[in-house]
C-alpha cells in the first residue's frame, strides 16, 4: 500500500487568553494509505473542517465539561466533511463521504464511536454545508430556536453574533416563523448582509453603540420575547432588561467571555422573577432525535430558496490556524470553513 505525506494542525498546550497562531503547529509526516485490520474503523481523506468558538473550551485543562479537553501534541479535533479511502467497517466503504468529529490532518483513522458520525447521501448541496448549515451549527439553530426558545408567531426576536455559523439561521427561521427579527454584528458590512441578504427587520453594529440597554431599547419598545444569545458578557446584561413577560433566553454561546480570565458577571438577573423569564443554556447534542426532521425541513427550505446561508473558507489546512484565531476578533463573515481537499 502507498505512503502518502500527511499534514497535520498540532495543538501545542493548554491556554489562558486568547487562541493565538503560537497555540498550534504544522507537521508533515507518511501514513499508508490503509485501515488496519481488525482495528473496526476506517481511513477517510478531510475535505471540509469546521472552526467553532466551542473549541475555544478544549483549549485548557478541564475535564468537567461536556467534551474532553484537546491533547497537547496532538492533531486538533473538529467536526468535518471526509471521504473514505479505506475501511475495515462494514458499514463504510471507499468512496463514501461522512460528517463527524475528524482530526485536523489530511488523512484520518475513524472509529465507530466518532461523535455524530454519519453519512452523507450524494445531493446537489455543497458539502461544506454539513459542517454548517446541515451540520452541527445549523442544528444547534434549529434545535435552540424551536425547542429551548418555543417560538410564537409575531414574537419579538433579538439574535446576537447574527452573522455567524448559528445565528444567521436561527435569524431566518425566526422570520419564517412570522417573527420580528433583529441581529447585532460587529462590522457594517455584517449588518447589510443581516437586512439585504438574510432577511432581518433590522439590525446594528454592536461596537457603535456606547449603551446596549438603550441600544435595546430603540429597537424593542415594546420589549424582546425571545432572545437567542451567542455572546454573554454585556449584551446579555441589557438584554435582561429589556426582556418581555414571560420572555425566553437560550443562552447558545458566550464567545465574549470565552477566553477571559476572569470573565464579567451579570448584573440584572433580578429581571428573570417579576418577568417570569426562562433563560436555559443547552447543547444540540440533546436533541438529536429531531435532527432527521431538521434536515429536511432546512435542507428543502435551503432548495426552494427561502434561506440562504453565508460561508467563509479559507484553503488549505496549514490556513487552519489563522481561520480559527480569526473567530475571536470577528475576521470571518459567516459561517468559518477550512477546505483541506477537493473531490
Amino acid at each position: 500500500m502507498a505512503e502518502v505525506e500527511n499534514k497535520q494542525v498540532i495543538f501545542k498546550g493548554y491556554i489562558d487568553g486568547v487562541p493565538q497562531l503560537g497555540d498550534f503547529e504544522l507537521k508533515i509526516g507518511k501514513l499508508k494509505l490503509e485501515a488496519p485490520k481488525g482495528s473496526g474503523g476506517f481511513l477517510v481523506k478531510n475535505l471540509f473542517l469546521s472552526c467553532d468558538p466551542y473549541m475555544r473550551g478544549r483549549m485548557r485543562d478541564y475535564h468537567d465539561s461536556y467534551i474532553h479537553p484537546f491533547l497537547p501534541g496532538q492533531p486538533i479535533e473538529g467536526f468535518g466533511v471526509a471521504e473514505v479511502v479505506d475501511s475495515d467497517d462494514s458499514n463504510f466503504k471507499p468512496g463514501d463521504i461522512i460528517s463527524g468529529i475528524t482530526r485536523w490532518e489530511d488523512y484520518s483513522l475513524i472509529n465507530k464511536g466518532s461523535i455524530q458520525l454519519r453519512k452523507v447521501e450524494p445531493d446537489d448541496l455543497p458539502l461544506s454545508f454539513h459542517v454548517g448549515l446541515l451540520g452541527m451549527p445549523g442544528f444547534t439553530a434549529y434545535a435552540g430556536f424551536f425547542e429551548v426558545c418555543s417560538p410564537k408567531k409575531s414574537d419579538y426576536v433579538f439574535v446576537s453574533a447574527a452573522s455567524g455559523a448559528v445565528g444567521q439561521l436561527v435569524g431566518q427561521l425566526a422570520k419564517l416563523h412570522g417573527c420580528y427579527v433583529v441581529g447585532s454584528a460587529g462590522t457594517k458590512e455584517k449588518v447589510d448582509i443581516l437586512k439585504n441578504k438574510l432577511g432581518f427587520d433590522e439590525a446594528f453594529n454592536y461596537k457603535e453603540e456606547s449603551d446596549l440597554n438603550a441600544t435595546l431599547k430603540r429597537y424593542f419598545p415594546n420589549g424582546i420575547d425571545i432572545y437567542f444569545d451567542n455572546v454573554g458578557g454585556d449584551m446579555l446584561d441589557a438584554a435582561l432588561c429589556n426582556m418581555r413577560v414571560h420572555g425566553r433566553i437560550a443562552i447558545c454561546g458566550v464567545i465574549s467571555q470565552n477566553s477571559i480570565s476572569n470573565p464579567k458577571g451579570i448584573s440584572n438577573l433580578w429581571n428573570l422573577i417579576p418577568k417570569r423569564v426562562n433563560m436555559k443554556g443547552f447543547l444540540q447534542s440533546d436533541y438529536l432525535h429531531l435532527f432527521p426532521r431538521f434536515y429536511e425541513e432546512v435542507s428543502n427550505y435551503y432548495k426552494q430558496g427561502k434561506i440562504v446561508y453565508v460561508e467563509d473558507i479559507k484553503e488549505g489546512l496549514e490556513n487552519a490556524p489563522a481561520a480559527f484565531v480569526g473567530l475571536f476578533s470577528g475576521d470571518n463573515l459567516g459561517k468559518q470553513v477550512v477546505c483541506v481537499a477537493r473531490q
